[in-house]
């Protein structure tokens, strides 16, 4: 058995000693799915107190200090607040596509938090195909954005939808291009299988500087994925009111807004788990002491979680003309390059242990 799946294992091996077994999988299942709803309910709120707080410190102000100790609740106060205001909409809104939408983005992000391995035996969901499932998953979330701008029946809502659907299928390439570099590197794309290669070095140094050039428009197409400034023209504030979800309030603006945190959550957590060495030391300490591993994920998570906050407010937001002149003109020909030289790479380091 894969020591990945020990989570849901272990559930269902306790369920067992009290319930019949039919009724045991389904009850393990149910757990594990609570528990990763409230993994993203907190993490979902904490990251967005951690953004007012990155940009309190950029901008030289004081940030969230008031609702609770240090403003630690302050984000909690905000989802009450939300959750207890009325839901409103447009007479003309197509209703159920309206309905549906916010479901979309939240339930993709949910999901593919099910793979990630924050520690060794902590892993919901492992398969062998992991890293397509997440480029896979990941698309599903535009079709909310999409649905929520066109059944909005608003002319800045659709806008704002149209240039998502537009930024999500060129970015999605350099994604998967860069991912794809290093599948080439470890030969799998199950996420165990490529954590456990990087007990030896993480796979940044591995990979040489193909590994380096990877990491680095994954990144940058990661944070326009994530529709983050620089790359925010599907909410432009400054042209579209809020974007694609400008006719939502109340709980259905909330899920978008959690889901654009999430995500930014999830894309720092593939970046950990390929280049990083997700939950691994590079002191051999978790190996010993697993659950440390769970510090060492999300420590390396909230770095690049950082950095991408750090573009937001460090850089003006592009054009819609450059940001697809970025992806197609430079991003993807020099992500096309730099797969060709791993596999070169790659293939001399065989012919050589030949």
């Amino acid at each position: 058995m894969n020591i990945a799946l020990n989570i849901t294992k272990t559930i269902q091996d306790w369920l067992v000693s009290f319930m019949p077994e039919s009724v045991s999988s389904i009850a393990a299942m149910v757990l594990v799915a609570l528990m990763y709803l409230v993994i993203f309910a907190v993490a979902g709120l904490y990251l967005v107190l951690l953004e007012r707080r990155v940009a309190a410190w950029f901008q030289l102000r004081i940030g969230p200090n008031r609702v609770g100790p240090l403003g630690l609740f302050q984000t909690m106060a905000d989802a009450l607040k939300l959750v207890s205001k009325e839901l409103t909409g447009t007479v003309k809104a197509d209703k159920f596509l309206y309905n549906l939408a916010p479901y979309f983005v939240i339930i993709s992000s949910l999901m593919a938090l099910a793979i990630f391995p924050f520690t060794q035996g902590f892993q919901a969901f492992d398969i062998n195909i992991g890293i397509f499932f997440l480029i896979a998953i990941s698309s599903i979330g535009v079709i909310g954005i999409l649905l929520g701008g066109w059944s909005s029946n608003n002319k800045f809502a659709l806008i704002g939808a149209m240039r998502s659907g537009v930024q999500t299928i060129s970015y999605e390439l350099s994604i998967g291009l860069s991912l794809l570099t290093m599948v080439l590197l470890t030969g799998t794309l199950q996420l165990s299988q490529i954590v456990e290669i990087q007990k030896n070095g993480w796979l940044i140094v591995q990979g040489h500087i193909p590994a380096l050039i990877a990491f680095m428009i994954y990144m940058i197409a990661g944070t326009a994925e994530t529709n983050r400034a620089p790359f925010d023209m599907v909410e432009a504030e400054s042209e579209l009111g809020a974007g694609f979800h400008t006719e939502y309030s109340g709980m259905k603006f909330a899920y978008f807004f959690l889901a654009e945190f999430i995500n930014m959550f999830i894309i720092a957590a593939i970046a950990t788990t390929i280049f990083f060495g997700a939950w691994l030391s590079p002191f051999g300490i978790t190996q010993s002491i697993p659950w440390l591993g769970v510090f060492w994920f999300l420590g390396k998570t909230l770095i690049l979680v950082f950095l991408m906050m750090w573009f937001r407010w460090t850089f003006p937001r592009l054009r819609v003309d450059q940001l697809l002149t970025l992806e197609w003109k430079y991003l993807l020909p020099i992500n096309l390059v730099n797969i060709v030289v791993m596999a070169i790479i790659v293939w001399l380091n065989i012919t050589i242990n030949l």
